[in-house]
């Protein structure tokens, strides 16, 4: 696991590295996901996709990369799920409701005032999500992503597969900027999951037999992040019994 976990640095910070000397994101990417020029581009390409279209529950990562995608659903009058950040609630995702804001999608998609207006829901009290949009730092042709090196979006992933909220045929796409599409391989671990659709700015690339979480793997989790979720301290204890 440490050469996979040194592995997986060195490919994201080769890219963070590019972003910044191509002037693709604004200074200090390191250790985030990239909030990108053409953010906006990249999540209008989204939409016009017949998968988002068809899609009534859209859940999505609280980045500010993805807000334009989040401002999106919630004008065209999709429910949306976003996590906690660092899934630090015992209710791990917030439940915005276009029906009932009385802020705008553009401010409501912010993360900070989502989390101020959203309703937080615990995973067993949400409904079956359509499409997942997630954020990374790296991903290759093949869907495999990077994400930060913090594991929420795996965790996120392993939680709704466990609920039964999503399955195979669930469309998970990540919005990225052109320079983090890369052609080399990126590893893996079996928490990792892939995504089906690649948007960026100026293209989609459709993955091929993407790889899908089978929920937690109790083994590969330190106490340490488990005691710190308190939605995955709740489960684990549920399995206890």
């Amino acid at each position: 696991m440490a050469d996979v976990d040194q592995a997986k640095q060195a490919a994201r910070e080769c890219v963070w590295a590019l972003l910044e000397h191509e002037h693709a994101v604004p200074p200090g990417v390191h250790g985030r996901i990239p909030f990108f020029h053409g953010a906006q581009q990249a999540a209008d390409r989204l939409g016009g996709l017949p998968q988002w279209r068809d899609a009534q529950v859209v859940k999505a990562v609280p980045d500010t990369a993805q807000e334009p995608v989040r401002a999106r659903a919630l004008r065209e009058g999709k429910l949306l799920y976003m996590a906690v950040p660092r899934l630090a609630g015992e209710q791990p995702f917030i439940l915005l409701d276009p029906a009932q804001l009385d802020v705008s999608p553009e401010e409501a998609a912010n993360r900070h005032t989502a989390t101020r207006i959203g309703q937080p829901v615990e995973v067993d009290a949400m409904r079956a999500v359509d499409l997942i949009v997630c954020g990374s730092v790296a991903v290759n042709r093949r869907g495999v992503r990077l994400g930060k090196g913090a594991g929420y979006s795996d965790i996120e992933m392993a939680l709704l597969q466990e609920a039964g909220l999503i399955n195979t045929s669930t469309v998970i796409a990540t919005t990225v900027h052109d320079l983090q599409v890369v052609d080399d391989e990126l590893p893996e671990t079996r928490h990792d999951f892939s995504v089906d659709l690649i948007i960026t700015p100026d293209t989609i690339v459709h993955c091929h037999t993407p790889r899908r979480p089978q929920g937690l793997h109790w083994d590969d989790l330190p106490a340490g992040k488990i005691a710190a979720i308190p939605a995955l301290a709740a489960r684990q204890k549920l399995t206890r019994q």
